[in-house]
């Protein structure tokens, strides 16, 4: 941070929340992000400098450890003057519970029990819903009003306006997806949970259950029969993770390949990107499910 910021210090861990608070924060201050780039939270590794910036920080923003599980300890330590907004413990009553299994078409809405800590896991990629991602952007406004009571009033304008936007980006993404709501596709892994639901579309399964761990031969094979068996239009890879896999998977079964990318890694750290972010997901699908 510079010497003279003026507003309070803020980390925040991966780029969709950090388009969100930064945001809310406009004409005050910068937050810092934690995960840059096309870094994937699942597997981060903290560095010193990064260290440092959790030790002076004022507010910290994360989603959880079931996201960021590389952060429960320095947060325990590094992080421990920081007040900390733990979105998915906020947000818990409207999380959807955590799909087992690659194959989760079967039982679109029935959900399996699994267990963490003995109660539901939720899944954490809340953001890629924005009517959820208008409710984070309200939470941080009302702790930033509370850390920093000054700016408190640009806060809450901020996050007003910010709210408005999503509300229409919310209404346009419903127009654009519905042509293909009833196209079967399936995903590298189930990060979008969040997305379908929204826009009611038509995920068959997903690749990989967890980003770190391969499927082994004999889920390779099921994966393909269930494309076949599902007519899958469509198999999308990830950025961050090995797009051969994803190629492996379709040889032979007739679907296309396209790429969704649920962080925005290659996007700029700015407010804009969470539009861009939202906005190239329903492209991408809607151009390789159309095709």
């Amino acid at each position: 941070w510079a010497e003279d910021s003026v507003g309070p210090k803020v980390v925040v861990s991966i780029k969709p929340l950090y388009f969100l608070v930064s945001g809310v924060m406009e004409g005050v201050a910068e937050p810092q992000l934690l995960v840059k780039g096309g870094g994937s939270p699942h597997d981060y590794a903290i560095r010193p400098s990064e260290a440092r910036m959790l030790s002076n920080a004022e507010l910290i923003v994360w989603v959880g450890p079931q996201l960021e599980s590389f952060l429960a300890k320095p947060l325990a330590t590094l992080g421990k003057n920081a007040r900390q907004l733990e979105l998915g413990e906020i947000l818990e009553p409207e999380l959807l519970p955590v799909r087992e299994g690659g194959a989760w078409g079967d039982d679109h809405h029935e959900h399996h029990d699994h267990s963490e800590q003995g109660h539901l896991a939720r899944d954490p990629h809340f953001w890629l819903n924005p009517r959820l991602s208008k409710q984070a952007v309200s939470k941080a406004a009302e702790m930033l009003g509370a850390i920093d009571p000054a700016h408190r009033e640009q806060y809450l304008l901020n996050a007003d306006h910010l709210n408005g936007r999503l509300d229409g980006l919310d209404a346009a993404l419903e127009k654009r997806l519905d042509p293909v709501r009833n196209l079967p596709y399936m995903v590298f892994h189930d990060a979008y949970q969040y997305f379908e639901q929204a826009y009611r579309l038509n995920a068959e399964g997903s690749v990989t259950v967890s980003p770190e761990r391969r499927p082994g031969a004999r889920a390779l094979v099921e994966i393909r029969e269930k494309i076949a068996a599902v007519q899958a239009r469509c198999v999308f890879s990830e950025p961050q993770f090995e797009p051969r896999l994803v190629a492996t998977v379709i040889e032979g079964t007739g679907a296309k390949t396209g790429v969704l990318d649920p962080l925005g890694g290659g996007l700029p750290s700015e407010t804009e990107s969470y539009f861009t972010l939202m906005n190239d997901l329903a492209d991408n699908l809607v151009r390789c499910l159309q095709q």
